[in-house]
């Protein structure tokens, strides 16, 4: 950028924050993806020298390396550093002592919400002075209309299609001035006149910050279009609308998540064995010999292992596609040694151990409990990876999986579409394996191609992975994704807008 605009990055978490903006990297609130696409959004920008600024709740008791028990006085400097800086900590005690961002009680998230949005309007915004504010998801959806009212140019980027809402009264009476740009604000209703609605019509918090903003973002490009073509019934009509009308309006557009640099083989420090492209035949069998080793697997170098990486979530994740084939697929293919590794937390962990337990597969399949430092030697282990997701807004786990040599099988949706093509050895193209209808039977059949690749000459299977470890590394990184958020601040810079 020209004129190095002021961009303020709205976000309720983040994973880490680059080490030049402060004492930030003492800063880590994390509940899901959005917390690390955050994290590397700003680190990219900063790398591109734009003058970013971050805005975030001050979660003492998540504040990473520190507890409630730390001295005040230590405390106090930090964040005197923190705001003299880059890093704007949002100070209540609605969230000062909180062990998790999302209580999964709406009316306790939506009491930490308002808090951070009314300190976010009354003293960061002032205080800053962006050229542009970059909010994010339903718990900053009511900063656009303020920022539509006064004149600066939002970006309002939708991670996860969830919100809640409130009425004016309710957010009037957590000392935010809603009245002076309640017009801006997306009603359950269709209001008369501030004062008719002001008690009891409420405000949806994702479709207002979707109204209201200058511009708006989905995480992936075929996402976007598949919600304006509204091909998922469990995205309400107002949001439907609201995106519809931005997307036609030319102010909507996907701009596809990276995954952190971290998750890299040749520099992953939570692996057993490093490596790249060129070597890794040998050092993966030798990261999947140690997996093997402490989950308790049979111990067979030529064994085919899958990794199951995504929360276990029917909804979304098509934990039930697996759990319905998962001991036909090790039958079918005992003689192959087929191994199955699950590293993630949600309601069907509980059906795949009793799958486990029920059918004594305990050499053959290991589920596991999310954890970080196992899910990367997972990555580093395995051979293939599940991601049979009803609908996927982006998806990191097929990015990581290509970057580490394990090939992904995706449904052909949202994100995955955008990242995930058909493997065709013989024209060296593709990087995955992808089936169209969501059922049992399209998941069988792309695992079944994906043994079929496993089958490969080991010369053919060699090459073709050290083409889609370096093609995923050009593709999917973060310099790419901000160089986009940067064209689209840019972008808005120019367009003339009505307040």
């Amino acid at each position: 950028m020209a004129q190095k605009p002021r961009i303020l990055v709205v976000t309720p978490e983040v994973s880490y924050l680059p080490e030049e903006m402060g004492e930030s990297s003492h800063y880590s609130a994390k509940a899901g993806g959005l917390a690390d696409v955050s994290a590397a959004l700003v680190s990219a920008l900063f790398d591109f020298n734009c003058d970013v600024h971050v805005a975030l709740p001050d979660y003492r008791s998540i504040f990473n390396g520190f507890t409630t028990k730390t001295h005040n006085r230590e405390l106090a400097k930090i964040r005197k550093s923190l705001d003299e800086e880059r890093i704007h900590l949002a100070a209540d005690r609605a969230f000062y002592y909180l062990d998790n961002i999302y209580s999964g009680y709406s009316d306790k998230d939506l009491k930490v919400s308002l808090a951070f949005q009314r300190e976010v309007i009354n003293n960061i915004i002032p205080r800053v002075e962006p050229d542009i504010i970059h909010c994010n998801d339903w718990m900053t959806g009511l900063i656009p209309a303020m920022a539509r009212q006064i004149g600066i140019p939002c970006l309002f980027t939708i991670h996860n299609i969830h919100t809640l809402t409130s009425t004016m009264a309710e957010i009037e009476d957590r000392g935010i001035d809603a009245a002076s740009f309640w017009k801006w604000l997306f009603f359950k209703k269709k209001p008369q006149n501030y004062e008719e609605s002001r008690d009891w019509n409420r405000v949806d918090f994702l479709t207002s910050g979707v109204f209201a903003a200058h511009y708006v973002n989905t995480v992936s490009p075929t996402f976007l279009t598949e919600i304006v073509e509204n091909r998922h019934p469990f995205v309400e009509s107002c949001i439907q609308n609201e995106l519809s009308n931005k997307y036609h309006a030319e102010c909507a557009t996907g701009i596809l998540n990276a995954p952190d640099p971290e998750f890299n083989p040749a520099v992953d420090q939570m692996i057993r064995y490093n490596y790249g492209p060129k070597n890794h035949r040998r050092l993966k069998a030798k990261n999947k010999a140690y997996l093997q080793k402490i989950l308790d697997l049979e111990m067979d170098g030529d064994a085919v292992l899958f990794f199951w990486p995504s929360r276990l979530d029917p909804v979304q994740k098509g934990c039930q596609l697996l759990a319905q084939i998962m001991y036909d697929i090790v039958s079918q293919y005992w003689e192959a040694d087929l191994q199955i590794v699950s590293v993630a937390s949600g309601e069907y962990q509980k059906c795949f151990h009793d799958i486990v337990r029920f059918h004594g597969l305990g050499q053959r399949i290991a589920v596991c409990g999310f954890s970080e430092g196992l899910s990367h030697q997972a990555f580093a282990a395995s051979d293939f990876l599940f991601m049979p997701s009803s609908f996927e807004p982006c998806g990191l786990p097929q990015m990581v999986g290509g970057i580490y040599g394990t090939l992904p099988i995706v449904h052909d949706t949202g994100g995955l579409h955008d990242t995930i093509r058909q493997l065709d050895h013989q024209n060296n193209r593709g990087n995955g394996f992808l089936f169209n209808t969501h059922d049992v039977n399209g998941f069988k059949w792309a695992i079944d191609r994906a043994m079929e690749f496993h089958f490969f000459d080991p010369a053919i299977k060699e090459n073709q992975l050290n083409r889609i470890m370096i093609e995923s590394v050009l593709e999917f990184n973060h310099s790419r994704c901000a160089e986009e958020y940067i064209n689209l601040y840019e972008k808005m810079l120019k367009r003339p807008f009505i307040v």
